[in-house]
């Protein structure tokens, strides 16, 4: 199902990006037709290619008439199945965290399966609302949406389950301008075409506006559902402001791309995104862990909690009924397994938290400090 999710959104976004590409690409033709608003000239693989696009539609359709639109749907709906298999199936280790909040597992689900509902319509009425027609007020309320979203999960789910559902919401609202906007748009669009009918222009540029909405969406979402290879993010204390932080980056990124295409220049984005990212690597860089009692743990120490904490998932014969092979093939069944990933067990077990997940285990926060020590101390074995 991850395959499935992966070939259909690099399809997708690819798509999304070449045709955004196109739009900010094109210039005035050097022989002018009637009816065509801009041309462009490109060649790849060998070979040359001309494309016309219509200031609104040709006289007369071709036969074939190509669409995409599945890329979109198969992207949501091969997501959601994950949704479900991993968070929903598995609420226990990845979606509930007492530490965060101590709800049961179909409050929960129907937390997460709300957010991405109220999401979308949340977002659809502001864009069909009046404040549409204020650019800067439409930004500051789209943004506004998403902090407020990656705040209440980020105090409801566990940490990793807030950052997966606020990129299902944003994959959810994505799909919707697909289903319910942009491609109903083409549709009454070709149909006013075949009888002769003049074509709805305002719906035209509603649809592009969705159309480039999804187009900057594509970054954030694209992080969002490589989040879990990235404790230092779900996992920091201020981990919503994290989320809100890498958004910023990814949309700023996809404007910068835009402006550039379409010939326009605004030198202050690039410095800004950088200097973005370096804040982001200094904020999220890994306390020194250590205990505060003195008290230095003994390699039988770490042994003993690792036993009791961490075999039952990250074994090659695990005892915990999800796991058929150790989570990522990471195991702790030798002494030199254990010491090769001591920097990865501080990482998640002590700099950011996250595991075990959900704490399944009840690691405590001795323990944790205890690892941190060991680890800090060059992971020694007596």
């Amino acid at each position: 199902m991850r395959w499935v999710h992966l070939i259909a959104g690099i399809s997708w976004i690819g798509t999304s990006f070449y045709f955004n590409w196109l739009n900010h690409s094109f210039r005035d033709p050097v022989k002018p037709k009637v009816g065509v608003g801009g041309e462009l000239w490109s060649v790849h693989g060998g070979g040359f290619y001309r494309v016309e696009r219509f200031v609104v539609a040709p006289d007369e359709l071709p036969e074939v008439l190509h669409w995409f639109k599945w890329e979109a749907y198969l992207t949501w709906l091969s997501g959601a199945s994950l949704l479900v298999l991993v968070y929903y199936m598995g609420a226990e280790l990845y979606l509930v965290d007492p530490a965060v909040a101590d709800i049961s597992t179909f409050a929960a689900i129907a937390v997460g399966v709300s957010a991405l509902v109220l999401a979308w319509f949340m977002y659809d009425g502001l864009c069909r609302s009046p404040l549409a027609k204020f650019k800067p007020v439409l930004v500051i309320g789209l943004l506004s949406l998403l902090a407020a979203s990656a705040y209440v999960l980020g105090e409801v789910l566990g940490a990793r389950a807030a950052y997966i559902h606020v990129g299902s919401m944003l994959g959810t609202i994505m799909t919707a301008n697909v289903l319910w906007v942009i491609i109903p748009s083409q549709q009454r669009l070709v149909a006013a075409i075949k009888r002769g009918g003049e074509p709805d222009v305002a719906e035209g540029r509603h649809a592009a506006m969705r159309s480039l909405h999804n187009n900057y969406m594509t970054l954030p979402v694209l992080f969002l559902m490589i989040s879990i290879h990235y404790p230092v993010t779900y996992g920091h204390e201020y981990n919503w402001v994290i989320l809100i932080l890498l958004s910023l980056i990814g949309i700023g990124t996809r404007h910068f791309f835009n402006l550039r295409n379409a010939g326009k220049k605004a030198p202050w984005i690039a410095p800004s995104i950088i200097a973005g990212l370096v804040g982001l690597a200094v904020l999220t860089i890994p306390r020194k862990a250590g205990i505060d009692s003195g008290q230095q743990a003994s390699f039988s120490d770490i042994i003993a909690i690792v036993n009791q904490r961490c075999l039952s998932c990250h074994s090659l014969t695990p005892t915990n009924d999800a796991f058929a092979a150790p989570p990522a093939g990471i195991d702790f069944d030798t002494v030199d397994r254990i010491r090769d990933f001591a920097g990865r067990i501080r990482a998640v077990a002590v700099d950011t938290e996250t595991m075990p997940p959900g704490n399944i285990t009840g690691i405590t926060l001795e323990e944790r400090r205890l690892i941190g020590d060991w680890v800090n101390r060059g992971s020694p074995i007596d």
